[in-house]
């Protein structure tokens, strides 16, 4: 049996996989530019650094699945990436704040045999709207910290989602239907749960 080598170093998504009973054989995270491309759309940059991650992971381990994974929140056309202080935290908050937004997970599966199948996942979130109070209560915490659009969904944040239409693992990291969707689909053995 092959082994599945997971291309990121988020806890997130380890979580997640376990959650459906899916322990990858290794975690290998991939180092590439993440930098936006001039004019590239939030979704087709989910996409690019979903492959380019994959892709980068499965030169140097053939033989193995490789499934790569990036989050993109995005206000409008503009992608918000990982805050880099708590001023910037601030600001995308704000941004969002009593919004709809839209949080594109890209997904890349690699087969032994280099078949390679991708997907970016859709899902819109409405904040409710933030007070200085909620800001600076949340800003506290360093939760924050390496999440794309400042925010995690499974955390303090939750009360600020008034609603959500999509997949709610997408927002953690890693919608779970359209991973056992390709990893079913490239022949890798999951367990029924």
């Amino acid at each position: 049996m092959s082994k599945l080598i997971l291309a990121s170093a988020s806890p997130r998504r380890l979580e997640l996989l376990a959650q459906i009973g899916i322990v990858p054989d290794q975690v290998a995270p991939a180092d590439i530019d993440e930098t936006p491309a001039a004019d590239e759309s939030p979704r087709r940059l989910a996409l690019r650094l979903a492959e380019e991650k994959a892709r980068a992971v499965a030169k140097s381990n053939g033989g193995a699945f490789v499934l790569a994974a990036d989050t993109v929140v995005a206000c409008g056309t503009r992608a918000l990436g990982k805050a880099s202080d708590e001023r910037e935290a601030r600001k995308f908050l704000t941004l969002l704040s009593g919004r709809r937004h839209r949080v594109y997970g890209g997904v890349c599966l690699i087969a032994p045999d280099g078949t390679e199948r991708s997907r970016v996942i859709e899902t819109q979130v409405k904040f409710r709207t933030l007070g200085t109070e909620d800001l600076d209560r949340y800003l506290s915490h360093d939760e924050w910290k390496g999440k794309a659009g400042a925010y995690a969904i499974q955390g303090h944040a939750a009360t600020f989602i008034k609603a959500i239409s999509g997949s709610y693992s997408n927002v953690v990291g890693l919608s779970l239907c359209e991973v056992d969707g390709l990893l079913r689909g490239l022949g890798y053995p999951v367990k029924e749960v």
